[in-house]
């Protein structure tokens, strides 16, 4: 199924007392689909993320993206200049670990209230800061596929938490993908390759893609974007979702 007509619109995730802004985009047609959460990348839930969640709706899934600096920086939505990358880092310094997992999982209780959305068939993509998100949602028993695009910090963050990501790699419960590129220089190659080797010693359904090309290359407004890399990569998360979430 490609290119269904969608709807979209701005909708409030509640996580107790915390409203937060997310992008929900889904097919027009009646039905009931898979959802995809699409975790954003350190800009807020900008253009790009918002034309991704449009581009997985238009493959017959509801998608939505939930903005994860809502504690630090409600309706933070920027470009990718120098300044709107201080901006970013610096509110991506103030989320904790427990926290995002607590946004992920009030945005999954959301979806499941959704008449559309298929309850057992939900997954997560995300980029830079959200590949790093996306591969910590692996370990929620609902995720049952990631998507995760140069996360940063894997290896050697836990994104507030005592340990890095990468030792929570044994409770990933569905399939994740990783996307790298070689070129990157927030990621030394090093450290996906010590995300592979950890992926299979737990036995973790999984595949990795390297890609001759820099951080960010998915994202058509960035100077780093690959075209080639970008859509040979797209290629794999549509056959993940078709093979995960149909």
């Amino acid at each position: 199924m490609t290119n269904v007509e969608i709807n979209t619109q701005h909708v409030k995730v509640l996580n107790n007392g915390l409203e937060i802004d997310a992008y929900l985009a889904q097919p027009a047609s009646t039905g009931t689909y898979g959802a995809v959460i699409v975790i954003q990348e350190i800009f807020g839930v900008n253009s790009h993320i918002r034309d991704v969640a449009e581009r997985i709706a238009k493959q017959g899934y509801v998608a939505i993206a939930p903005a994860m600096f809502q504690r630090a920086k409600p309706g933070f939505d920027v470009g990718y200049s120098q300044q709107d990358m201080q901006l970013g880092f610096q509110y991506m310094q103030q989320t904790k670990a427990p926290e995002i997992m607590s946004d992920i999982q009030a945005t999954i209780a959301y979806l499941k209230t959704l008449p559309n959305v298929k309850a057992e068939a939900i997954g997560a993509i995300g980029f830079c800061f959200g590949g790093h998100v996306a591969y910590l949602a692996a370990t929620l028993p609902d995720i049952k596929a990631a998507a995760s695009f140069y996360g940063g910090g894997i290896a050697t963050s836990g994104l507030g938490a005592d340990t890095p990501t990468i030792n929570r790699t044994s409770e990933i419960k569905g399939t994740i993908y990783a996307f790298f590129g070689t070129q990157d220089s927030f990621i030394p190659q090093e450290q996906n390759q010590q995300i592979e080797a950890e992926l299979k010693k737990h036995h973790i359904n999984h595949r990795v893609f390297r890609y001759d090309a820099d951080h960010g290359f998915f994202c058509d407004q960035r100077t780093s974007y690959n075209s080639e890399a970008a859509a040979d990569a797209w290629q794999h998360v549509l056959e993940l979702f078709q093979n995960t979430l149909k």
